[in-house]
């Protein structure tokens, strides 16, 4: 799974996704599939999660003009993601129940500041993700601007639970095949 950060947004970061999966087939990668238009593409690849994000960087930096975050997944990384929910027992309404995808571990004393500004919004840190509930709606609470900005020291991305466990099927979907 290639999750693409900060594209698509109004006028800002246009990428078709058409377009897309035609560059990422043309690019040797297999079973190309986005989802919605905000940069989700389930693909598949013999190279690692790591080598995937490299080389989709580049690739729309090279067709598109674009330097954008690129985030990956593996579907099994991925289906533990799903399988870990924890926060399962609060989280209700999917929209507004966010994974936040992290391209390394939170740096030191992110934790603390993340703690300090989530009011009401109950949140996990497991490893490179950030799951976090936002009950009165994701909007612009503190958590949510902490999550979304580059403050964190590191890249990030998230996704709403809707998206994360659709992204999941497609991916079945894909090794169904």
């Amino acid at each position: 799974m290639v999750l693409l950060r900060g594209i698509n947004l109004v006028k800002r970061n246009r990428i078709s996704m058409p377009e897309l999966r035609r560059a990422l087939d043309e690019a040797g990668f297999g079973d190309v599939r986005t989802y919605v238009q905000s940069g989700n593409v389930v693909l598949s690849s013999r190279a690692s999660p790591e080598r995937v994000a490299r080389d989709v960087g580049a690739l729309i930096k090279k067709r598109f003009g674009l330097e954008i975050t690129v985030l990956v997944r593996s579907r099994a990384e991925l289906e533990a993601i799903v399988k870990r929910n924890p926060l399962r027992k609060v989280a209700t309404n999917p929209r507004r129940y966010l994974v936040t995808f992290l391209s390394a571990k939170l740096p030191r004393g992110s934790l603390d500041d993340l703690t300090s500004v989530a009011k009401q919004e109950p949140f996990a840190v497991v490893g490179r993700e950030v799951y976090s509930w936002h009950p009165d709606g994701i909007g612009r609470t503190p958590l949510w601007e902490r999550l979304a900005s580059r403050s964190l020291g590191i890249a990030a991305t998230s996704r709403n639970w809707a998206t994360v466990t659709q992204l999941l099927a497609m991916a079945d979907e894909s090794t169904a095949r």
